[in-house]
């Protein structure tokens, strides 16, 4: 797999998938019988295997190619699986393809320098998903990226700065045979234009190393989590954020979905964890 190339900074709000009634969601996944009188849920277009129909397509009912996620591990349904469907979304401009496999993403590998910010740990729990329940899904490759706590992203060109050639906050993870990855980051500053938020990718790959399926989308923060965080140096230097998540483009697509619920506290560090379901067969 090669570099992916850099897309321009307006890419950042160019919509991805599309978010499902509850009604097409259950009749899609064939879970109309495990979710009668349940909750609520929306869905996405993707992820779809290479030289499947674009994102936003609906996934062929019975076929099974979507991708599902929960904050929570939860949703009040008895039986429901923990893994409902969620929205995809944008990569944005500023995914690379560092092929960085590591656990703590902070340092710049070139360096040593290591970001400075509030410790956040990130767990993703994969799961295989039926209607039967979910079960974990190993070896699934989940890339995480964002921004610095002043905004700033490695490897890239954008107006005010350079970091061509940096890779910090950045990395990948396969899962074990628990369906589990974890990361040591820091928490997300902010930039003009965007709510706080996480990139993060899916992909499976067949015996021979080649993607068979690709997912990408975003996760989010509380607005008093992220409060409290950026009254703390080094995030106040760079002032208030002009953009909560009420008026996010992105975040409009289902960004309530991947709302992270976080524990811990600023002073020692934040945990969170997603659970994502791949009905990828």
């Amino acid at each position: 797999m090669n570099k992916t190339p850099q897309l321009t900074p307006d890419d950042d709000d160019t919509q991805i998938g599309s978010i499902y009634s509850r009604r097409r969601a259950l009749k899609l996944f064939g879970l109309g019988t495990l979710l009668a009188g349940g909750a609520a849920v929306a869905g996405g277009g993707g992820p779809q295997p290479m030289g499947a129909p674009p994102a936003g397509s609906p996934p062929p009912g019975g076929a099974g190619m979507a991708p599902m996620g929960t904050s929570a591990g939860t949703t009040g349904v008895g039986g429901l699986p923990g893994c409902v469907v969620r929205p995809e979304q944008t990569q944005g401009p500023y995914w690379v393809d560092e092929k960085l496999n590591r656990r703590d993403i902070r340092a710049d590998t070139k360096t040593g320098a290591v970001k400075a910010g509030v410790p956040l740990t990130l767990e993703f729990v994969v799961s295989r998903v039926s209607t039967g329940g979910c079960q974990p899904r190993a070896d699934v490759m989940v890339d995480i990226w964002h921004c610095d706590a002043l905004g700033v992203y490695s490897d890239a060109t954008d107006p005010g700065y350079s970091t061509r050639g940096q890779n910090f906050l950045r990395g990948y993870q396969r899962t074990g045979a628990d369906g589990k990855a974890s990361f040591s980051t820091i928490f997300p500053g902010w930039y003009a234009g965007r709510a706080v938020h996480v990139h993060y990718r899916l992909r499976t790959l067949d015996a021979s190393g080649k993607v068979t399926s690709d997912f990408a989308s975003q996760l989010f923060f509380a607005e008093a989590v992220i409060d409290r965080v950026h009254a703390t140096a080094p995030y106040n230097s760079k002032g208030r954020r002009d953009t909560l998540n009420a008026t996010d483009s992105i975040y409009k697509n289902g960004g309530s979905q991947m709302l992270l619920t976080t524990t811990g506290s600023v002073a020692g560090g934040l945990h969170a964890t997603f659970d994502v379901g791949l009905n990828l067969g």
